[in-house]
């Protein structure tokens, strides 16, 4: 039987026994060890390194901000820097479960409609047909082929009307974050019509002298090309990419010199609608229909609903979200849910603002100052206190843990450890000189642990030239220092606090 959170639970049954005195607040300053009878905490402490030394030995200039606290109880045990606000990256994902999931409930679906606005007649529409987005963050190629497929069951074969395509479901938004390279795939348009997370599949083969470019909507099953996005290549080394809106469609360049013999990769769509409505008009025409090219329409008229696709259960959605950490799923998820709450579309700002304000009553999560739902945007802030305490409140309702990937610990050679003793089940978050992690630890004597580790430099990514630098020089190397880092102060709490 799957349990079903409301907001009763998470301001009765769960907060009322955990509302002690160990959820009054984060301390200014770290935490002693907690003391054990017969001296246990002591000699746990003298085996394991100070956090201090650990800090100092990861080399990391900026700032660290960590908090670990009993999952049962809530009590903090350790902390440094707790109560500083940090970028948390996609660890902000794990915040909006816990939202979408208290608010629209675990089974919630999003549906995507074909609406027609007249009668069916010999198997022709005299009106409109629609095809009407949800927000539904997970619509793929595939879901678009079946619908069409279904469409075709009706006996519909020409419409005489517009095909119009409709994504206010969801406030358009050309990109999540306006500082984002232009060309990446993470960071696409949101509308509450999407495809493939809004990206188009670019692919060059060289041959002859000459390259093939491609731009498609590919799956697993189907290939179908795309002309609403369009790439030309032009003979420059830098910039790789460059961007034009052209009205009609994404106008795409690419650098010569940064082709090779071939390759491939994903690119944001910035008119989503389109592109959806393009794919489905392929498939429609494979099926026997007759549409014509799509057009946007901002507001949704009345008809009869033909076919419906109907998405898998949030649950499911949200365990993909939190395991490959799909932005567009967070924010389509996180606006859904403000849009319920309030009875109407909002913002990405005001739904940022409505989850933040959602967290500090329901969760605890004091100083909460997140600006999206995916953690996209390094001005969020939230401390790692704040997290570490709402995560130990959420551990009650049982929900979010078996939604989180299971992290494996490394060996002294940097190999995934499969027989670590310590269990992680935790959400990662990384930007550039940004690498934060927070969940949940499980010790071999049983014990629970809630944590959040967060580190950034602000500094550094001063210096990132956010329109272009892919990779900036020593990133890589920063990060990676982090997450051994994080590792070794899990490690730490898993021997002194492992009873």
């Amino acid at each position: 039987m799957t349990k079903r959170i409301s907001r009763r639970y998470f301001l009765g049954t769960a907060l009322a026994a955990l509302s002690g005195p160990a959820f009054a607040g984060a301390p200014a300053v770290s935490l002693r060890p907690v003391a054990r009878p017969e001296g246990g905490a002591r000699r746990a402490v003298q085996r394991a390194p100070a956090p201090e030394a650990l800090i100092s030995e990861a080399n990391l200039s900026g700032r660290v901000g960590y908090a670990v606290a009993d999952a049962r109880t809530g009590q903090l045990l350790e902390t440094g820097d707790a109560t500083v606000g940090l970028p948390p990256a996609s660890v902000t994902k794990a915040v909006t479960a816990l939202y979408a999931l208290d608010t629209l409930g675990p089974e919630h679906r999003f549906g995507t409609r074909l609406i027609a606005t007249g009668p069916i007649s010999g198997g022709v529409l005299n009106g409109d047909l629609i095809l009407a987005g949800g927000g539904d963050p997970t619509l793929d190629t595939d879901a678009l082929a079946s619908l069409a497929a279904n469409l075709a069951k009706t006996g519909l074969r020409d419409v005489r009307g517009r095909f119009l395509v409709w994504g206010g479901a969801v406030p358009f938004k050309r990109a999540i974050d306006e500082a984002q390279p232009e060309h990446a795939g993470y960071n696409p348009a949101l509308s509450g019509l999407n495809l493939n997370y809004n990206r188009v599949h670019f692919e060059w083969k060289r041959a002859g002298g000459k390259y093939a470019v491609t731009m498609d909507a590919r799956s697993d099953r189907y290939r179908p090309d795309v002309t609403m996005a369009r790439m030309r290549i032009a003979d420059r080394s830098v910039p790789v990419y460059t961007y034009k809106d052209a009205g009609g469609y994404d106008d795409w360049t690419v650098a010569l010199g940064a082709l090779g013999n071939g390759g491939a990769r994903w690119l944001p769509v910035r008119k989503p609608e389109l592109y959806a409505g393009e794919v489905f008009a392929t498939f429609a025409r494979s099926q026997g229909i007759k549409t014509g090219a799509p057009q946007i329409t901002q507001n949704l008229p009345g008809g009869t609903a033909l076919v419906t696709h109907v998405s898998a259960p949030l649950r499911d959605i949200l365990r993909d979200m939190l395991k490959y950490s799909t932005n567009l799923t967070a924010e389509m998820v996180g606006l859904a849910a403000s849009a319920k709450r309030r009875g109407a579309v909002v913002t990405l700002d005001q739904s940022a603002r409505d989850m933040n304000g959602w967290a500090a009553q329901a969760l605890g999560m004091s100083g909460a100052a997140l600006r999206d739902h995916s953690g996209l945007s390094d001005r969020s802030r939230l401390s790692a206190a704040a997290m570490a305490q709402a995560l130990a409140r959420a551990h009650g309702a049982g929900l979010l843990r078996p939604l989180l990937r299971q992290v494996e610990l490394r060996d002294a050679q940097g190999r995934p450890n499969r027989n670590h003793p310590l269990k992680v089940a935790a959400k990662t978050g990384t930007l550039h000189f940004v690498s934060a992690l927070a969940g949940y630890v499980t010790t071999p004597q049983g014990a629970d642990l809630a944590f959040a580790i967060f580190t950034a430099s602000d500094s550094l990514r001063a210096r990132i030239d956010p329109s272009q630098d892919d990779s900036p020089p020593g990133a890589r190397g920063w990060n990676a220092r982090s997450k051994r880092l994080q590792q070794a102060l899990i490690e730490r709490w898993g021997t002194v606090y492992g009873d």
